[in-house]
């Protein structure tokens, strides 16, 4: 651990009452690949424990980074996250010094004062030594922001998916899902969605919104909100999908295959089809015939076999497994233990957003899932565990540039089919930029959420794995990463010369 001031800004009354006193930053090192002269990267942890971190500082882009450039490799814990506890408990009152900035200014103090065990004798602080950023989503835009805000400090940063744009109401998390699913599931899903908003929303006879909750399993489920949140667990799980099947979740294509399939694949659900035909005559969609039908029986079997079931599992009924209206003892637990979770709703309740619905999506449009998910339903986290009753500063974040921000030896790594990639400097319909040594700004095809990030050892290497699109974008990263510690390098022997 590095002890780090809790307060770096004594001016700012955001931070009243202000702390003169410090806590106890913890980060991870591999000196393995260290030679004299070379670099540190660290890569910021984020919006997690940096222990989850670990493996990119083995056999991820840490790794390749610090082996091609002889490179100290560093994992950076956030302040709150993991255990590094700035405050004695997560009450609101201690989440006063969690902001983007406090922490920017916690890795900036990193870089200016850490000394590595076992190096005690070497001066390996900045500006004397080159660090480079890494980060990857909330903490690609951190090291982003980081690299214009202290450019003295850090040399060179890479920003993957890097939300840089704080949105309130992200309903664009779902396009990529919409965009890029296999063939048919997005589809599907919206009409799917279509039928049940038309029951919840329409003016559908009360019996109708009793069968639609009964024919999921979900008949004892008071509110409509709560019904359709339940629903929406298949589509969500793009961005759980990576190129390693070791680090990747199977649930969205696994999703997808139900609701595309034309066979029944729950064939204890076939008394449920009069049922059901019903449902999706009333919902507008008649037309679409037996095989919409047999695709939304096993719509229905995805959600008893991924929610229902895991209710019965745990000895839950389905209202006190699923209701929001009984969780406010979970949003009192506050302390060090039962309160991990805080810290993240409390970064997108005050300065972040993305607040995902349905009902932001186009009118034009249909949602993947439902328009009855709002603001309102969305933003509850905030008013129940927070007290916060207005929308977060998001010019806090967007004064940095948002989907302009561009910056020397600033990259900007992305996949094409990232949910969050709507909130990136690669957002589709933006003005395109020209990648250059200088400011990368590259597009993983077929990738999803900082799919540069996680790499395998050599020996579990094999012809396709990684994908082409991987070992690309991590090579360019090395061949960019150098050039910049050359410039950096003799921007050093310029300013010596010049202090001569």
């Amino acid at each position: 651990m590095i002890n780090v001031p809790i307060d770096h800004f004594h001016n700012d009354s955001r931070y009243e009452p202000h702390s003169n006193e410090t806590f106890g930053l913890r980060y991870w090192f591999d000196a393995s690949h260290y030679r004299k002269g070379g670099p540190v990267i660290v890569l910021q942890g984020g919006e997690t424990s940096g222990v989850g971190r670990l493996p990119f500082l083995q056999k991820g882009i840490v790794a390749i980074l610090a082996k091609a450039t002889g490179g100290m490799g560093v994992i950076l814990e956030h302040r709150y996250y993991g255990r590094s506890y700035v405050m004695p408990n997560f009450t609101t009152e201690s989440m006063r010094f969690l902001s983007t900035d406090q922490a920017l200014a916690d890795m900036a103090y990193f870089a200016k004062h850490v000394v590595f065990s076992g190096f005690e004798d070497w001066d390996l602080t900045a500006p004397d030594t080159p660090y480079i950023a890494y980060g990857g989503s909330y903490a690609g835009a951190f090291v982003a922001f980081l690299r214009k805000l202290y450019p003295h400090i850090y040399t060179g940063a890479i920003a993957s998916s890097a939300v840089t744009k704080a949105i309130y109401d992200y309903w664009e998390y779902f396009e990529a899902a919409r965009l890029f699913s296999p063939p048919g599931c997005a589809l599907a899903t919206q009409k799917f969605t279509d039928v049940i908003d038309n029951i919840l929303i329409g003016k559908a006879d009360s019996k109708d919104v009793g069968k639609l909750k009964a024919v999921f399993g979900l008949g004892n489920l008071t509110n409509d909100k709560d019904f359709v949140s339940s629903l929406s667990n298949g589509i969500s799980r793009l961005q759980e999908t990576n190129w390693d099947p070791a680090v990747s979740s199977p649930a969205f294509y696994e999703y997808c295959g139900n609701v595309t399939s034309e066979e029944l694949l729950y064939p204890s659900l076939k008394p449920l089809e009069s049922d059901v035909k019903h449902l999706i005559e009333v919902g507008g969609h008649a037309k679409e015939g037996g095989t919409f039908t047999t695709q939304m029986l096993n719509y229905i079997g995805y959600v008893n076999l991924t929610v229902v079931q895991r209710c019965h599992d745990r000895s839950q009924d389905i209202e006190t497994c699923l209701s929001t209206a009984n969780d406010t003892e979970f949003y009192r637990r506050d302390t060090l233990y039962t309160g991990r979770w805080r810290p993240w709703p409390y970064q997108f309740c005050t300065e972040w957003g993305y607040l995902t619905t349905g009902s932001g999506v186009p009118k034009n449009q249909m949602p993947l899932i439902s328009r009855l998910l709002d603001i309102d339903y969305s933003s509850a986290v905030c008013r129940k565990a927070f007290n916060i009753t207005t929308p977060p500063d998001l010019e806090i974040i967007n004064k940095h540039g948002g989907f302009d921000l561009s910056y020397p030896r600033l990259a900007f790594i992305d996949g094409d089919s990232d949910p969050w990639r709507a909130a990136t400097p690669h957002r589709i319909g933006l003005p395109e930029r020209k990648s250059a040594v200088s400011e990368p700004f590259l597009l993983i095809k077929g990738g999803v959420h900082h799919w540069d990030e996680n790499g395998v050892f050599k020996n579990e290497t094999k012809p396709g794995f990684p994908p082409q699109e991987i070992v690309e974008v991590q090579k360019a990263q090395v061949d960019f990463v150098k050039v910049w510690l050359a410039e950096w390098a003799a921007e050093q022997k310029a300013s010596s010369g010049t202090r001569r």
